[in-house]
């Protein structure tokens, strides 16, 4: 593994990796890769999403407030970071070739993932070049619960991001 620079001690952290998908209330989706997800009331009843300013699935969430929280499996990374991390769901579907169902909400959600949370935003938060999102959990869905999750120090070892 390539060891995180000794300047950023927040570069030793091993963070989850999530895809948040969203629906617009026109039906416009989108699929994003997100690390900076963590529970923020006991018992799991709400997160905190963090979501870059310009990525096309916060115009979404902003729309609908909704969302769902992907928890990804390790053998879905060098197949989804290239496609959900790198390109722009406003100029390329990002559904397509990509295994998901909706949800009764009409947001998608990935069937390989290891599960997910479906969330609905009560209240959102500037951070600068994110803005943070804190969602009320309304199900968490286990769908393969023997895959190995992924995190963020299998995608440096597997060169899939820097740093």
């Amino acid at each position: 593994m390539q060891k995180p620079s000794r300047k950023n001690l927040l570069k030793y952290k091993n963070y989850d990796v999530h895809s948040i998908t969203s629906v617009s209330p026109l039906g416009k989706m989108n699929a994003n890769i997100a690390t900076w997800v963590m529970q923020s009331a006991m018992q799991g009843k709400y997160l905190t999403v963090a979501l870059y300013k310009t990525d096309y699935t916060i115009e979404l969430v902003r729309e609908s407030m909704i969302l769902n929280v992907n928890l990804l499996a390790q053998e879905q990374g060098k197949k989804l970071i290239p496609k959900l991390g790198r390109k722009s769901g406003r100029s390329s579907n990002k559904f397509v070739n990509l295994p998901f169902a909706l949800d009764e909400r009409g947001c998608p959600y990935l069937t390989e993932a290891v599960g997910y949370i479906q969330c609905r935003c009560v209240n959102c938060i500037d951070s600068f070049d994110h803005e943070l999102f804190v969602c009320e959990v309304i199900k968490q869905v286990i769908l393969h619960p023997d895959k190995e999750v992924l995190t963020n120090n299998y995608l440096r070892e597997n060169d899939l991001i820097r740093g």
